[in-house]
């Protein structure tokens, strides 16, 4: 199956320690993009991750 349009609009975030951040991965709804955050986030490294929006404008 081809899901190449398939519209994923929430990214998962990591932000590390020196500011640098990468994009880990997207999702079709906010709660599954927060389900892989709250994964990443619990395995207790200094990592910040973050959902957001696709266009969303961060500051």
């Amino acid at each position: 199956m081809n899901d190449g349009g398939a519209v994923l609009p929430w990214i998962v975030v990591r932000q590390d320690d020196n500011g640098n951040r990468y994009r880990v991965g997207r999702y079709a709804t906010r709660d599954e993009a927060q389900q892989i955050a709250d994964t990443l986030d619990g395995r207790g490294h200094k990592q910040l991750y973050s959902v957001e929006r696709i266009g969303q404008t961060t500051h």
